[in-house]
């Protein structure tokens, strides 16, 4: 025979057997099954930008080193990167969501391999403007923004006087420090040159 009862309300259970097989029956439970609600496992991301700090001459090509590293992702490819310089003049978007953003600028991009974590920026043919403090920042999946130390990009200038080259800010500084070194030396080297035109107008007159 075959009974059936209910432990839950909507919850068939059927039981098999009979008396000789007691030991060998077994309760066969029938449960609608329905999705979990998994929580997504919470992004911890490492944005490292190096080096801190770096120089390059006017007309060179310089590239701003950004890794990022999440060891529970593996795969990279769905984050979204986006680079920003700061300066004097205030903060400048430069790459969004991946893609330069600038008008008529095909100087900056985004290089390396996204899916392994590299999204350095290369600035090529480097001018006078593009000194300041550059930030990578990414932005996860769940909305949270993740942005780096900032790497601090100085432009050198070719003086052309001597081969010498000094960084935007000095230069104004050594020609001032030239001409009042000059000017010492005038108001130094004065009573002495009256000195030496006096004896050798006395020696030609004797």
């Amino acid at each position: 025979p075959i009974t059936l009862f209910s432990l839950f309300p909507g919850t068939d259970v059927g039981v098999t057997g009979g008396g000789a097989n007691k030991e060998n029956a077994a309760p066969v439970i029938h449960v609608t099954a329905r999705p979990l609600l998994l929580t997504p496992e919470p992004w911890n991301l490492l944005v490292t930008q190096t080096p801190a700090k770096e120089k390059a001459k006017e007309g060179e090509t310089v590239v701003l080193n950004c890794h990022l590293n999440s060891p529970q992702h593996p795969s990279l490819t769905d984050l979204m990167v986006k680079w920003y310089k700061e300066d004097e003049k205030g903060q400048m978007d430069l790459l969004e969501k991946n893609v330069t953003i600038l008008p008529n600028n095909s100087r900056i991009f985004m290089s390396g391999d996204l899916s392994q974590g590299d999204v350095s920026l290369i600035i090529l043919n480097v001018t006078t403007s593009d000194h300041g403090i550059y930030f990578c920042e990414v932005t996860l999946p769940d909305g949270t923004v993740v942005t780096g130390d900032g790497t601090k990009l100085r432009i050198r200038r070719a003086l052309g006087l001597f081969g010498i080259e000094e960084s935007i800010g000095t230069i104004i500084g050594v020609v001032a420090a030239g001409v009042g070194g000059i000017v010492v030396l005038m108001v130094v080297l004065t009573p002495q040159l009256r000195k030496c035109i006096l004896c050798m107008r006395q020696e030609s007159r004797q």
